[in-house]
């Protein structure tokens, strides 16, 4: 019960923040940890509840025409993170965690120069890409953070997101909808391994779960009515949590 009382809550939250701007994993994975879940175990367990939150948030983004015209996009991308994810999460189960914190020690303070030094209104003053190029920055940025969601995951949607606004060009509420879909589709492919090989606590990550949808239902109407007023200070809040996660050595 101890276990519920502590995870419940936390991916709640985790779900609010994942939907708006990516990085739920950043409090929901702690909280396994924190609850006495396994390192692999938590990794698996994680997948399960962020999967059940983010099909919600997904669904939501989509019906509000966020992915109109980005459809074939969004199901190239969908491919190529499964594909990433399915190959990072066999990787996870053999490689130690210390190396993902040496990465994103790396990693987090180059992504938050990136946020800090963008305009405002920057997204809506350049032009987008042509579709060739869009496709390709899409499916590049949804198989290798796909791979890092399977590996790992905290932060795989805030990343995507700069990504999606900075080299994709793509407004903040479709690159939000895009986002969703490219996590769902590693959290699936993930999720599959670790039940696959018996890293997940079934029963924790659905009640986990429906905690996870509560969040993720929330923060996508977040999303909906105020995307680019909310967004952007969320990514730079989470940036923060991400790096000061990292140097605690949690």
């Amino acid at each position: 019960m101890i276990q519920y009382i502590i995870v419940c809550p936390l991916v709640f939250l985790a779900g609010l923040v994942d939907s708006i701007a990516g990085g739920g994993g950043l409090i929901s994975l702690p909280a396994y940890m924190i609850a006495g879940v396994p390192p692999h175990q938590a990794l698996g367990t994680n997948k399960m509840g962020s999967a059940m939150g983010t099909v919600v948030s997904t669904l939501r983004l989509a019906k509000h025409g966020y992915l109109k015209g980005k459809m074939h996009i969004a199901l190239g991308a969908a491919a190529a993170a499964l594909a990433g994810s399915a190959l990072g999460s066999h990787l996870a189960l053999l490689v130690p965690d210390t190396v993902i914190r040496n990465l994103m020690v790396v990693i987090l303070p180059v992504t938050a120069f990136y946020v800090l030094r963008q305009k405002k209104d920057q997204e809506g003053e350049r032009e987008p890409l042509p579709p060739a190029q869009l496709t390709a920055v899409s499916l590049g940025a949804a198989f290798f953070l796909g791979g890092y969601d399977g590996f790992y995951g905290p932060g795989t949607g805030t990343f995507l997101i700069l990504v999606l606004t900075g080299a994709a060009r793509l407004d903040i509420r479709t690159a939000s909808a895009l986002t969703k879909v490219i996590n769902l589709s590693s959290n699936v492919a993930a999720l599959a391994t670790f039940l696959f090989t018996g890293n997940v606590n079934c029963t924790l990550g659905l009640a986990a779960g429906v905690c996870c949808i509560a969040g993720h239902y929330l923060g996508a109407g977040m999303v909906v009515h105020d995307g680019k007023k909310i967004v952007r200070p969320v990514v730079l809040v989470v940036l923060a949590l991400l790096f000061v996660k990292v140097i605690s050595g949690m």
